[in-house]
């Protein structure tokens, strides 16, 4: 059984949380569940905040209800992130090359895994893995340029 530790560091303008499992897949999977589920969190809170400005009205029943769309949210966009990342780093690890190929490939994985769960219809599975893939690669794309 792996052991786990837990570390965190803050410095202007990055936060760093970093979970040990004890081992690499295992690391990267629950860190990009974490960092991508925190942003969901964020935005549904600012959402909700600006719809009870907007209305005027903050209770009990509106309060409990945005909690609950940011916990649902920040599961949901942090799964797909830690399966896109075990996918990233599992294609990685059998290509023995980590490049755009295998970010596309890891992307269309994903696409296809989470469209299959989702329905069983053959044509969206296809479009959502070529999504995954775009997406993967406009990532990899937009993280090499230099500033």
């Amino acid at each position: 059984m792996p052991m786990s530790r837990f570390s965190g560091s803050l410095s202007t303008p990055k936060v760093d949380v970093f979970i040990d499992m004890g081992h690499p897949f295992l690391n990267q999977t629950v860190d990009g569940f974490l960092k991508i589920g925190t942003v969901a969190v964020a935005k549904v809170a600012v959402e909700e905040v600006y719809n009870m400005i907007d209305k005027g009205r903050i209770s009990k029943h509106n309060l409990e209800h945005s909690l609950k769309r940011m916990c649902k949210e920040g599961a949901y966009w942090g799964t797909i992130a830690g399966v896109y990342v075990g996918m990233e780093y599992g294609v990685a690890r059998v290509r023995g090359i980590n490049d755009w190929k295998g970010k596309m490939l890891g992307g269309a994985l994903t696409g296809a895994l989470i469209s299959a769960a989702g329905s069983g219809n053959k044509d969206k599975l296809v479009v959502d893995a070529i999504t995954g893939g775009a997406i993967a690669v406009g990532i990899d794309v937009l993280n090499s340029l230099t500033w």
